[in-house]
């Protein structure tokens, strides 16, 4: 095929100033380059897939609960004992202090309290301090996550006030248990950050202080649940 003759190229202009030499362009990362999101819901094993920046309680299964916090460390994993204290555990000394409490406290709100925590089945369990450095961003994701698993089992999206105070109370007694007793915290120390330690009965200390394993602690879990939702 015969080659088409080149045009001539034009006459510089005088005093013109020299062409600037472009830089290579960067290449787009991988994920922009594909189009794609990044992602922000995460696959259960029950096949549901949870969208973190707007949970449906359509996606929700107490059994991926109760697996996932059986299986999330407190205090950042550094507890004595041969087993993580699991954020399970943790709920369930939580929801024993706040029927100790308040003894007649109905099973609905029993529940509310066994699931205070249940957002961390996705989120982890954050220590206080590094909530702090972090700011609302981490409240705001795990009040909605709290709210949709709420209604996925019949409660109000939002505990009344009262109930509130109950559950901080009990949780924050639970800290103190689990602070001096297997965190490595002192009395006083304790008593400082959580407060006046209540008082259990050494029955109780030795079944929920014992760091349990995943297994047991996710089969007490779920056990309890039932026992509150009626099944």
């Amino acid at each position: 095929m015969p080659r088409l003759p080149l045009s001539p190229a034009p006459a510089a202009k005088p005093h013109a100033r020299p062409a600037r030499a472009r830089l290579p362009r960067r290449k787009p990362k991988a994920a922009a380059s594909a189009g794609a999101a990044a992602r922000a819901w995460q696959r259960m094993l029950s096949g549901r897939r949870l969208d973190l920046l707007d949970p449906s309680a359509l996606d929700i299964e107490i059994e991926d609960i109760a697996h996932g916090l059986a299986r999330v460390a407190r205090w950042n994993g550094q507890t004595a004992g041969a087993h993580i204290f699991s954020v399970a555990q943790h709920s369930l000394l939580v929801e024993y202090l706040a029927r100790a409490k308040v003894p007649r406290l109905d099973r609905s709100r029993r529940l509310a309290v066994l699931l205070h925590d249940a957002p961390e089945y996705v989120i982890g369990d954050m220590i206080s301090p590094f909530k702090a450095v972090i700011g609302d961003a981490y409240k705001a994701v795990e009040q909605r996550l709290l709210a949709a698993i709420h209604r996925r089992f019949g409660l109000p999206a939002k505990s009344p006030g009262e109930l509130d105070a109950l559950i901080k109370s009990a949780d924050r007694a639970a800290a103190y248990l689990e602070a001096t007793r297997l965190a490595g915290f002192s009395a006083a120390e304790a008593r400082r950050f959580f407060g006046r330690p209540p008082v259990i009965s050494p029955a109780i200390e030795r079944d929920y202080l014992k760091p349990w394993p995943a297994e047991t602690a996710q089969a007490r879990y779920l056990e309890r649940f039932k026992k509150l939702v009626g099944d």
